[in-house]
């Protein structure tokens, strides 16, 4: 395998493809985006991080990539439905602001933890309300082509039409149209569809829906799954590489964007099809109703009651990485301390690579040749399939070995080290997206503030509680703020 040979389990197809891109050393990305009415959850951050981490490398293997992300701020109507309220206009309603108010405020909340995460902004961040034109467009042509139909200022895809015409409903997700219908109920307010399955690709809208606009059958608004059709075609063409995004899109969202797509241009509009699995939290699934869940924020700061300590997105992002994208990930406390451990250890070792100043001195060729084949197997596994747990393994590897050379004596030759040097930082920084949580020596900086956390403890054990309080200010003051548990006291650096 080459460098530039990548692997790609292709949701599609069920199988593991040798990827490749339409146009020679381009890339063209389309991930689905942020429903932007609350604040970002875990689940979302997971997906977002791994195809950051996609996109990395790629630009590190010397693609050229258009990664496109959107952002959805109108026609997600609540329970993923074609009737009902819009999530936004709803979440409007209770926080009593404007419905781009609430656009506002979550999508700069989005940035803000994408931005903790190290993710790498998109090439092309569209929005639907932006694109409105280009959807009703394509709205147009499918309604040309005889896969929609209009009733009473909605226009519906014709689900049953598009399957006689030789195409198939249900190729993404696996699911056949009887087990669809089987599965089916009839909703109030759908009752101008032919089938329940059938899905809206223009809406309706009363007087009192507050986001519509003017089009051919009236006033309006846009289907969720319009908006990623017709941006994903605007900017990568009728037929692009990657489409990707969190598992729980693959029906009906990523069926109706195949659907819509043949439906307007004849073809199908993905090559390839990554989806990302889902979180847990304390092996349960993450659900606002019984608590299970916890906010970005909640990890930074440790305000969670399922943390004992705060962690950093530096951490976090660690963490997420050592679960491959496709499998489910638990987050739990313990693990995240772990996780930490390791983490540091990692960006000890690369503090100690990125800067030393190598002289070559004698070359043991076993272990030579052993740092040559981990820093290939970094490249591997990750060609395979982003196998990030696999890779992070082989920086291990090679971090137990740069812990048993002194600092003047390395047992490698300079090629040997100039080929660790890139692989390892470049791997680290570039491709993993990893950054060390403060400048300066980092470990140093930890044991410090641990030994004035310890000595705070003696004053409060002996109460001596001036000097304890005094410990806390000063240590607030410079940035460094502190969190009294239970047993423990743990600390956030602020940046």
């Amino acid at each position: 395998m080459n460098n530039k040979e990548i692997y790609i389990n292709n949701t599609l197809t069920g199988k593991k493809e040798k990827f490749k891109p339409i146009k020679e050393n381009f890339v063209g990305i389309y991930v689905c985006g942020p429903t932007v009415y609350s604040e970002v959850h875990l689940g979302n951050c997971r997906t977002f991080v791994f195809f950051d981490t996609l996109v990395r490398y790629f630009h590190f293997l010397g693609y050229k990539v258009r990664y496109v992300r959107n952002i959805t701020d109108v026609g997600h109507l609540v329970n993923d439905a074609d009737e009902g309220e819009d999530k936004i206009a709803k979440k409007a309603k209770i926080e009593q602001l404007e419905p781009m108010e609430i656009v506002q405020k979550y999508t700069l909340n989005f940035h803000e933890v994408m931005r903790s995460f190290n993710t790498l902004p998109p090439d092309i961040e569209p929005t639907a309300t932006g694109h409105i034109n280009e959807q009703i467009s394509m709205v147009e042509k499918i309604l040309k082509n005889g896969f929609a139909y209009e009733v009473n200022g909605s226009v519906y895809f014709d689900v049953k039409k598009f399957l006689e015409s030789g195409n198939d409903y249900g190729e993404l997700s696996g699911r056949n149209i009887e087990d669809l219908l089987a599965g089916s109920r009839d909703l109030d307010g759908q009752q101008d569809k032919k089938s329940p399955q059938d899905f809206a690709l223009w809406k309706n809208a009363d007087d009192s829906h507050i986001m519509k606009w003017d089009s051919p059958w009236g006033v309006g608004f846009p289907g969720w799954h319009l908006e990623c059709s017709a941006m994903s075609s605007k900017y990568l063409g009728n037929k692009f590489d990657i489409h990707g995004g969190g598992m729980d899109l693959k029906f009906p969202h990523h069926e109706c964007e195949i659907a819509q797509a043949k439906g307007a241009n004849h073809e199908h509009p993905v090559n390839y099809w990554v989806h990302s699995n889902m979180l847990t939290l304390n092996g349960k699934r993450m659900s606002k109703s019984t608590g299970n869940t916890i906010l970005p924020f909640e990890l930074f700061t440790g305000s969670s009651p399922h943390l004992t300590k705060s962690f950093s997105p530096s951490v976090v992002r660690f963490f997420m990485l050592q679960a491959h994208y496709s499998g489910v990930l638990d987050f739990s406390n313990d693990a995240l301390i772990a996780s930490e451990k390791g983490f540091r250890k990692l960006m000890n070792a690369f503090d100690l690579i990125k800067h030393h100043d190598f002289v070559e001195q004698h070359i043991d060729e076993q272990q030579n040749s052993k740092v040559e084949s981990l820093c290939s197997s970094c490249f591997t596994f990750m060609s395979d399939d982003f196998n990030t747990p696999k890779v992070i393994a082989s920086l291990f590897e090679l971090v137990s070995i740069v812990n048993h050379f002194n600092s003047t004596s390395w047992s490698i030759s300079n090629s040997t080290f100039e080929l660790l040097q890139k692989t390892f930082c470049g791997f680290i920084e570039q491709v993993l997206g990893l950054e060390n949580e403060i400048t300066g020596n980092s470990s140093l900086t930890n044991q410090l503030i641990e030994l004035v956390l310890e000595l705070r403890k003696d004053a409060k054990a002996n109460k001596n509680y001036q000097i304890s309080d005094k410990i806390r200010d000063e240590l607030v003051k410079i940035g460094v703020e502190i969190k009294d548990g239970k047993d423990t006291t743990s600390y956030t650096i602020k940046n």
